[in-house]
């Protein structure tokens, strides 16, 4: 009975065998065209670039000015003096008022 089990064991690797070398029937191969894409190689390749509608304003908020600009603007001697005392005038010490006791 082991004989004859060995037998049908090695037999069913041989036909797996044999089913798993034959190709496939049901296989189906699509073959589609090649395409070609041709063009001019002595022309150059240049970019132009049309506007098909006028530009408005920017809608965008401008910079708030760059205080470097500020720091390396020309100075009016008038102006810088009124700065001055209305500098003064507005952050002067409080009075203490000492009085003898």
């Amino acid at each position: 009975m082991l004989l004859n089990n060995q037998k049908s064991v090695r037999w069913m690797w041989l036909m797996l065998l044999v089913f798993l070398s034959v190709p496939t029937v049901a296989e189906v191969r699509l073959e589609l065209e090649e395409t070609e894409i041709t063009g001019a190689r002595e022309l150059p390749k240049v970019l132009y670039i049309v506007p098909w509608k006028k530009t408005g304003p920017d809608s965008r908020p401008l910079p708030m000015k760059s205080l470097m600009d500020e720091v390396l603007a020309p100075i009016d001697m008038d102006v810088f003096r009124r700065q001055v005392r209305y500098h003064e005038f507005t952050h002067q010490a409080p009075v203490q008022d000492t009085a003898p006791q």
